[in-house]
């Protein structure tokens, strides 16, 4: 073998070496990846934005795939864990789900029953109020006509009920109005469906407000303002202002 043979010999062994040490070196480097990143877990993220106290369901989550060891210990890992919860905050598009953003929906208490009405979204509910709030209910009625040519009695504003809790609010839905007349009597409107938990007797209030008063509103209570409403200022009447 002359020497420039052996120069060849060398330097493809030396090239060999190389390959070797940067293949042992790519390796080296995956693995010390690989021991700090861990095994991965599922993971849960918002499709959308979802408002506070709106109804969670699996169809607003994309999977994802997050290593262990950076996945929060309050981290969903199983969509099962949303049904029947609300979100307790505005959620943004993009977050983590965790146990912390949601909470049990508003429920039944003993003595209490659920009740459903239609509330005329003109009256500026829709938006506004969710599972978990508290609202005075008010019932406009038309006064009634007096015999003997007495004229009629006042028109008047009720607080039916204060404090009603809230345990779900639907969807903007188009409802009929039964009119004045046989021309209106069939007006088409949009509303919002509200069930509240109410006890019997307040449930009976709003039941006869829905079908007998011209119309019914609900005002938010602010949290923490938990002070009944005396009875002298529950009923108005314009003649009251006078």
């Amino acid at each position: 073998m002359n020497s420039r043979q052996r120069r060849g010999v060398i330097l493809l062994v030396v090239s060999v070496l190389c390959a070797l040490a940067a293949f042992g070196g790519v390796l080296a480097f995956i693995r010390d990846v690989e021991s700090k990143v861990g095994s991965e877990k599922t993971a849960y993220k918002l499709k959308t934005d979802v408002p506070p106290y709106k109804s969670l369901s699996a169809e607003q989550f994309d999977k994802v795939s997050v290593p262990d060891r950076w996945l929060p210990d309050t981290a969903v890992t199983d969509l099962d864990e949303v049904r029947g919860k609300v979100a307790t905050n505005e959620l943004r598009k993009g977050s983590l789900l965790q146990t912390d953003m949601m909470d049990d929906r508003p429920g039944l208490k003993p003595g209490q029953q659920e009740i459903a009405i239609m509330i005329d979204a003109e009256t500026g509910v829709a938006g506004k109020i969710n599972p978990g709030s508290r609202v005075n209910i008010f019932a406009t009625f038309e006064g009634e006509q007096q015999t003997a040519g007495k004229g009629k009695e006042p028109n008047q504003s009720k607080v039916i009920v204060s404090e009603a809790e809230v345990i779900d609010v639907g969807k903007l839905t188009p409802f009929k109005d039964a009119g004045q007349d046989e021309r209106d009597r069939q007006r088409e409107r949009d509303g919002v469906p509200i069930t509240f938990a109410l006890s019997t007797e307040d449930a009976q209030r709003v039941a006869y407000a829905e079908s007998f008063a011209e119309h019914v509103r609900l005002a938010l209570v602010a949290p923490g303002d938990g002070n009944d409403i005396p009875e002298s200022d529950r009923t108005y009447t314009l003649d009251g202002d006078k």
